[in-house]
């Protein structure tokens, strides 16, 4: 291509497509991602969410009351695949503490989605649910080869947006009545992170995991928000 349209058009990649995320665990020090199994996952998922339906305030699903809904709707996502879903076991106690999934796969181009991302309360705010997100990226970018990753969240969703920012995610936009959830309008908040970025937010990720960041009571010296701060 001449130098004219590369000033136009910009240089060309060489892109090759990225790989399709595989249904298979990923395993981390603290959590292991597993697809989800709904005979093996419902009974742990179900008992540690039950009681806290602010949990699928801003989801599509949920709350479940009883065991068998929670297992007819796993059963949809062990179903699908893309989403692709998977639970997140806390390798300490064995037991499946929350999901994600990985979604709005554009293998040609190289994007993808973390989505459908809920905690139990026992998992929200620790270092297991930390992981388990940097998990999730590195697999992206350094397996499977995406060039951008996406989060989306409704706008009025402060916890995930603070979430997004954390984790080094840039905020792109707003999408105005991008969605209707449970007969509400959703404006969805954008936020991207592209593989450029990720070497320097992956060595933040794993600078605070690493075990030197946290005293004897299991306390962060370092918050992750510091280490991801952009310029």
């Amino acid at each position: 291509m001449s130098l004219d349209h590369d000033r136009l058009l910009g240089p060309e990649l060489g892109f090759t497509p990225s790989k399709t995320p595989p249904r298979q665990p990923i395993d981390g020090a603290h959590v292991r991602l597993e697809p989800i199994d709904p005979a093996r996952h419902v009974a742990d998922l179900f008992a540690l969410s039950k009681d806290d339906d602010s949990i699928w305030t801003y989801l599509s699903y949920g709350p479940f009351r009883e065991p068998k809904a929670m297992q007819a709707w796993l059963e949809t996502c062990a179903a699908s695949k893309d989403p692709l879903f998977f639970a997140v076991i806390d390798k300490a106690s064995g037991r499946a503490s929350g999901m994600l999934s990985f979604m709005r796969m554009t293998e040609a181009m190289g994007v993808i989605e973390i989505g459908n991302i809920w905690f139990a309360p026992v998992l929200q705010k620790t270092r297991q649910a930390t992981e388990a997100i940097f998990l999730s990226m590195r697999e992206i970018f350094e397996h499977w080869g995406y060039r951008r990753l996406e989060w989306k969240c409704n706008d009025r969703n402060a916890p995930s947006r603070a979430a997004a920012a954390r984790f080094g995610f840039a905020f792109e936009g707003i999408f105005r009545q991008h969605m209707v959830i449970r007969g509400r309008n959703r404006d969805t908040a954008w936020f991207g992170m592209t593989d450029g970025e990720w070497p320097a937010i992956g060595a933040a990720f794993r600078a605070w995991l690493d075990a030197k960041n946290f005293d004897a009571a299991g306390r962060q010296k370092t918050a992750l928000a510091a280490r991801q701060a952009r310029p």
